[in-house]
Formats: structure tokens, sequence, C-alpha cells
């Protein structure tokens, strides 16, 4: 009825951030392994540099806009550097034209400034692909790409940091229990859970005397914390794709992808459909970490 007031809609309410039991001496632990272990290829800082310039380089092609203008090769030197993408994305692009990807590449980065759209927008972009075993891979592609535009923004949302669904992880690694296979973790995988988890991370490496480049220290704790478990009990299957030469940090450098190139020939870990290998076409190259 005229002049009466309307009725506002009720205020939507803040995602309540799940409660994060770790534990401070597996944290110590492999914090203090990491440090140990990254000393005969350079030390920590040749990582932080490592995933600097990673972050860089999605900046440089996917940043202010650019990302409508990325080419297939441009999509393909990215993709060379998430682990479960540069697997399967060969595959995926000689069954699709390049532009449905970069579509959904738009779409995922539109208004990527609002986190609170994060859930909504990676959402989308996972279910505009198959929901099926072939295309788990995109989740970990879609956040990364939100990660590395954006570190400050963006904790790294990847499966092996936490996958809800089926309990597996790096935070079930860490996690405060004497069982913690046997523990219910009451966490879920959208962005306030995993911000949860970096804010936790971030104060214990601040306890340790790291306060620089935080989200790169905290992608590399937890990555280190995953390569443990596939060490120590991944089994054959995780074991086969991630093979082992005797280096502590080899996995560590698998799970963040960077191990991707061959700075002599540009070469990439990422097979193209006729089985060649994809060379980087970018300038930029991460530096590639050999033990001494």
């Amino acid at each position: 009825m005229f002049g009466r007031a309307r009725k506002s809609a009720p205020p939507v309410p803040e995602p309540q951030a799940p409660v994060l039991d770790l534990s401070g001496p597996k944290l110590r632990r492999a914090f203090e392994h990491l440090v140990e272990a990254a000393e005969p290829t350079g030390g920590v800082e040749r990582y932080m540099t490592a995933l600097a310039l990673k972050a860089s380089l999605f900046e440089e092609l996917l940043g202010k806009g650019r990302v409508e203008v990325l080419t297939e090769a441009e999509f393909l030197d990215l993709a060379a550097f998430i682990t479960p993408a540069r697997r399967r994305v060969g595959a995926w692009l000689a069954e699709h034209a390049f532009w449905e990807m970069r579509g959904r590449l738009v779409t995922l980065l539109s208004g990527w400034s609002d986190t609170d759209t994060a859930d909504t927008r990676l959402s989308a972009f996972v279910a505009s692909f198959p929901r099926d075993k072939a295309h788990r891979w995109v989740r970990d592609l879609g956040a990364e790409v939100l990660h590395f535009i954006a570190p400050d923004r963006y904790p790294l949302m990847t499966r092996w940091i936490w996958d809800a669904r089926v309990g597996t992880g790096a935070l079930r690694e860490i996690w405060f229990a004497d069982d913690p296979d046997a523990a219910r973790i009451p966490a879920g995988d959208d962005y306030t859970a995993f911000r949860t988890l970096y804010d936790e991370l971030a104060g214990f490496l601040a306890e340790q005397g790291v306060f620089r480049d935080l989200p790169f220290y905290t992608d590399l704790l937890l990555a280190h914390v995953y390569a443990a478990y596939i060490n120590d009990r991944g089994g054959q299957y995780l074991r086969s794709d991630f093979a082992n030469a005797g280096d502590p940090m080899n996995h560590t450098r698998r799970m963040l992808g960077l191990d991707a190139v061959d700075t002599e020939t540009g070469r990439t870990r990422l097979k193209l459909i006729d089985g060649s290998a994809h060379v980087l076409g970018s300038p930029k190259a991460i530096p590639h970490q050999e033990a001494s």
C-alpha cells in the first residue's frame, strides 16, 4: 500500500570462520625441516624468489584485464606451473577451442578484487566443466589463478591443501589429534576456511621470526607438509606421479609447480596432445632449483 514502509531485506550473514585446531609441534617440526631441506638448493629465500616470479608471470598475463586477450600459448605458459593442470590441459585443449577456456577465466576474474564473491566465482568456474574425476584439476587451476594474481588477497585454495569432500590434504597432516586420520575436521573448502588457515599459519610464522612474504612462506610450508605425506604415506599412486631422486625438496617444488621449466631449453613439463613438451614462450622464467 502507498505510504507503507517497505521491509528491508534481511542482512546476509557473514560466513562463520571454522575453529582450526592445529598442532604446534607438528608445525614447528615441518618448519625446521623445511629450512634444513631447502639449504642445499639455495635456502628458503630462493623459493620465495621463485614464487614471486611465478606470481609476476600470472599478473603479467592475467592482470588489469589482460585475461581478455590471453593467447593459447600464454595460457600454456601459466598452466605449466600448475601441476594438476599441466597433466590434463593438453588433452582438454585438443577437444575444445581455446576461447572456451579464456571465457571461463574472464568470468572467474570478473570482480576479482571482491573476495566476498570468491566462492561464487570459483564454484561457477568449476561447474562450467563436467563434474567427473577427469576434471578435478579445474578446481586447482582456478584456485592458483586467483592466488597468484593477488597473493595477499587470496590464499591458495587447492585440493592438496584441503579437500573437504574427501577429508584429505595438508590441513589433516597438521591437525592436533593423536590419530589425525580418524579425526573429524569441521572445515569446509570455501574462502573463509582457507583464509582462516592462512591467518593461523601467518601467526605461527611470525612467532618463528618470519614477517615478509607470508603468502609465499605459507604456500611453501604447506607444500612441504604435504610432500612429507607423499614421502611417508602416499603409496604407489602418488609416488609414481612424484618420482623422487633423493632430494628432500623435490615433492615440495612439484606441489607448487616450481619444477616446470628446463631453463636451458625452455621445455616444460606440460605435454601437448602429440606428446611433445610445451616450450615456455614468456621472457619470464622461474628459477630451476637443482640440488647442488
